[in-house]
């Protein structure tokens, strides 16, 4: 059976909106929420076993600027809790509707009252390309400025979710934002953007999971409003998952002039409850889990590919944790 994405997309188009080859790796304009594309995929072909992430069949439903009144009424009241993803580094955009699918997924199939969802998915304009030597990798570069430049996009997607969130969240359901890598960086771009640009706090997310996340390590330092300092006010919790073998990260904090990534050990000074209170902030250290084949993908994937991670998440999200 089709597993359906509620996606949004600051992707260019280069075709015909229904079509995946249409959505490339150019930005709309920076300063435009209305040239955001939204639309419902539908997608086919996820095998959990064999990690094999699917394939995009149809694109329907599709406006610029917001949802359709039938995609906000079917999230509006999903009859389940509410997932939304931000991708990271080296996605097509086919790679990251059909991730947010396979995410879905293995949620689904947990075996964990509350953690089956119905996912909606924001895609930036990655290049799906793999970092290269020699350093600074023009790919990752590349990829690190469309994600920052998304900010006001992914801010304006935020906005549209406010009142679903609301509704969602009235009729029994829990939202939680699952941010993977370089997703990261674009969300810290936008919760920066949503308070620069006057908005005040919003209960947004219950959870909002940082997953291997490629951003400064001192996200939270930058008060009261830069980079990530805000997100706590706008979920009520914040799960940080990390683990010092994420080979991945190691490259990144290389290119990145040395400064430490927070998906490598957490935040700066995590051990601080004055300042990161155990009922606000959580970090979850990967570092030890051994349960899944090791390599350099896959110490930065550990968040899908672990067993001990999956369950970790998907009781997060069911709010068991």
């Amino acid at each position: 059976m089709p597993i359906t994405v509620y996606f949004a997309t600051n992707r260019a188009l280069n075709g015909a909106a229904d079509q995946v080859q249409s959505y490339a790796a150019d930005i709309v304009r920076p300063s435009d929420p209305a040239a955001v594309t939204y639309a419902v995929a539908f997608v086919n072909e996820v095998d959990l076993t064999a990690d094999t992430v699917g394939a995009i069949t149809t694109i329907q439903d599709i406006q610029s600027g917001g949802f359709s009144q039938s995609a906000i009424d079917d999230l509006s009241n999903p009859g389940r809790n509410l997932l939304v993803f931000i991708h990271g580094f080296d996605n097509t955009f086919e790679n990251a509707i059909t991730r947010a699918a396979f995410n879905r997924e293995w949620l689904a199939q947990s075996g964990i009252a509350g953690a089956d969802t119905s996912v909606m998915a924001f895609s930036w304009p990655s290049r799906g390309k793999l970092i290269t030597l020699p350093f600074p990798d023009s790919a990752y570069l590349a990829d690190q400025t469309m994600a920052g430049q998304s900010a006001v996009h992914l801010m304006s997607f935020f906005a549209n979710l406010e009142p679903i969130v609301r509704a969602a969240r009235a009729a029994g359901n829990r939202v939680t934002l699952l941010a993977h890598s370089m997703g990261n960086w674009a969300l810290a771009g936008a919760v920066e953007s949503w308070f620069a640009h006057g908005n005040g706090d919003a209960a947004l997310f219950d959870e909002a999971i940082l997953a291997a996340a490629d951003e400064k390590y001192d996200t939270f330092d930058f008060l009261p409003i830069g980079r990530l300092s805000g997100l706590d006010r706008l979920a009520r919790r914040i799960s940080t998952y990390a683990s010092r073998r994420d080979d991945v990260l190691k490259i990144s904090m290389a290119i990145n002039h040395g400064v430490k990534r927070l998906g490598q050990d957490g935040p700066h000074d995590r051990f601080d409850t004055a300042r990161f209170p155990p009922q606000k902030y959580r970090v979850v250290d990967c570092t030890g889990f051994n349960d899944y084949a090791i390599d350099l993908a896959s110490s930065h994937q550990y968040y899908r590919r672990s067993p001990g991670v999956r369950t970790d998440i998907a009781k997060t999200v069911a709010a068991f944790v």
